[in-house]
């Protein structure tokens, strides 16, 4: 394919960072994950962008780890801690932007591409879509610091049944439980998004980046950290027969039977 996998364009002090492979369902590929760590890479040099938005092209965000390949960066040989995090680094790297970022959940978000937007700082939600990490229907334990984030998002309750059950919510839920700011038409997500982006746009940027940077700080965000700690019990999960059960049984659409082994 000649056009990249994750574009990066700006205009009026607002990037934007797009999935860009919807025959994939934006799926985490190698290549999307090097296009992605490309144009974050892009964001963080531009100097006059006071918002980032990311959203996708087609129907899904980001419909998570390609479950036809591997759910690690294959390149690193066996299931290891190190395999696991090196598949989520390029997404953390959104941690480094001092802007607002804003997720443009424009179609279905599920596993880490669910996980990418729980680390922005806003999240617009499609009414209809679908959003959660299925982790526990795959026998693999969550990455990304899904665990951590969640909770602090959502509450514990909630974060608690869909991670236990890793079941899939609408839009309009995701606005219900605090996950979305905003749950909007399909086509609406992108202009509702922007529209946030030139509001704080129009704020003094200094002023943002130093209260997104006290908001993190208050909060203690460890994100990166319990990424890390999640991706040694993600590689061990890999390994079980549990495992290989639940992604034959997704790839096969059927329900798993879970042998707890």
């Amino acid at each position: 394919m000649s056009e990249r996998a994750v574009l990066y364009e700006a205009a009026d002090r607002i990037g934007m960072v797009t999935l860009n492979r919807p025959d994939q369902r934006n799926a985490m590929t190698p290549e999307l994950l090097d296009g992605f760590s490309e144009a974050i890479g892009e964001a963080l040099a531009d100097k006059e962008i006071r918002c980032l938005v990311i959203t996708g092209t087609g129907r899904c965000f980001s419909a998570g780890a390609d479950l036809r390949s591997s759910l690690q960066r294959s390149d690193l040989g066996k299931p290891s801690r190190d395999a696991s995090f090196a598949m989520y680094e390029p997404f953390l790297q959104v941690l480094d932007l001092k802007v607002p970022v804003i997720a443009a959940m424009n179609g279905h978000t599920v596993g880490g591409g669910f996980g990418l937007t729980l680390l922005a700082d806003i999240r617009v939600a499609n009414v209809d879509a679908k959003y959660g990490a299925n982790f526990a229907r795959l026998g693999i334990h969550s990455g990304l610091g899904i665990s951590y984030l969640l909770p602090r998002l959502v509450g514990l309750a909630q974060a608690s049944e869909l991670l236990f059950t890793g079941k899939l919510i609408r839009g309009s839920e995701a606005l219900q439980i605090g996950l979305a700011t905003h749950a909007v038409q399909a086509e609406e997500v992108l202009p509702t998004a922007m529209g946030l982006a030139r509001e704080i746009a129009r704020s003094a940027p200094r002023a943002v980046q130093q209260m997104k940077a006290s908001i993190r700080r208050g909060l203690r965000w460890e994100i990166r950290e319990a990424a890390f700690e999640e991706a040694g019990l993600q590689a061990a999960s890999l390994d079980t027969e549990d495992a290989a059960e639940g992604i034959a049984a997704i790839l096969q659409k059927r329900e798993p039977e879970f042998a707890g082994r």
